[in-house]
């Protein structure tokens, strides 16, 4: 969907003008994928916008820099101070947050450390990912022909920006034959995730999703999911899973930021249907407590 601009973009400890918000033609992320980044949103609720665990993504950020040996020149708390002055400044009652720190101009080759870290943060409003009837009806996935990596060539636990034309590639693909996501198996032939979302199967009345072992993104959306189900006494058990396993599901919904909590209603033309009463009991919590109405989760919840 096409970004909506707004006034200002935080880029390097400075909010400048949205369409000021460029980078040289020879940033070294542009040609080595050196960046890492995060997708988060705010939320509207009753006390004003909320940022939906901000200082989790924050830190989740933090640690993928660690990995790959670049050292963020600003803090957590100094990047949450930011966001908020951000939403604030442009106005925003909601909208989706990216952060992104990436190696920036300075020399060419693949060695990146003569290269500085650049930090951005920009914001815009950004509906459903996977639009709006999804949420309602679910989506239809495929079992794409494009392997997750193994974590010894990229580390899926590294949110960082090359290993991403993984997914993109997956996506076209899945894309241009009709379906709405594709599903990545990782080397081993065991369900990883989506392009950009966790899996969860529901059989026999337990929920099921791949280890981070089987190369999914330790997501924040997927550690949620987790704890609503668990204070809902609802069995969630990390197990490997098979296409098969998906093939037969009795429920299946997909996690992320951008994606939310979206049933999955079809794989392969095997069709799993409507939404079941686990993926709407699990929805339905989800969008509460983002919106601002359960105060058991407030922690959760960064009013601007």
């Amino acid at each position: 969907m096409p970004l909506q601009p707004v006034d200002k973009v935080w880029m390097n400890g400075k909010l400048i003008a949205w369409e000021d918000a460029t980078v040289h033609v020879l940033t070294h992320a542009l040609h080595y994928g050196t960046g890492v980044f995060e997708g988060i949103r705010c939320y509207e609720t009753p006390r004003g916008p909320a940022v939906f665990r901000l200082r989790d993504h924050l830190e989740r950020m933090e640690r993928s820099a660690k990995i790959f040996l670049m050292e963020i020149p600003y803090s957590v708390d100094e990047l949450i101070a930011a966001v908020h002055e951000l939403i604030s400044v442009n106005g925003l009652s909601s909208c989706y947050v990216r952060p992104i720190a990436y190696r920036g101009y300075g020399e060419m080759g693949v060695n990146p450390e003569a290269n500085p870290v650049d930090v951005s943060i920009a914001v815009w409003p950004w509906g459903t990912y996977l639009g709006a009837e999804a949420l309602e009806r679910g989506v239809r996935m495929t079992i794409s022909s494009w392997r997750r990596q193994d974590p010894n060539i990229i580390p899926p636990q590294a949110k960082v920006t090359g290993a991403y034309i993984n997914s993109s590639i997956a996506k076209l693909e899945a894309i241009r034959a009709g379906y709405d996501e594709a599903i990545m198996l990782n080397p081993q032939g065991f369900v990883s995730e989506a392009t950009g979302e966790n899996l969860f199967i529901i059989k026999d009345g337990e929920i099921f999703t791949p280890p981070t072992s089987a190369g999914p993104l330790h997501g924040v959306t997927r550690d949620t999911v987790m704890k609503i189900a668990a204070d809902h006494g609802m069995s969630v058990k990390e197990r490997q899973i098979t296409r098969a396993d998906l093939y037969t599901a009795e429920e299946m919904f997909c996690t992320g930021t951008a994606a939310e909590v979206t049933p999955v209603r079809e794989i392969d033309e095997r069709v799993i249907g409507d939404p079941g009463p686990i993926t709407q009991t699990i929805q339905q919590k989800y969008f509460s407590i983002v919106k601002g109405e359960d105060e058991k989760y407030f922690d959760w919840l960064d009013f601007v």
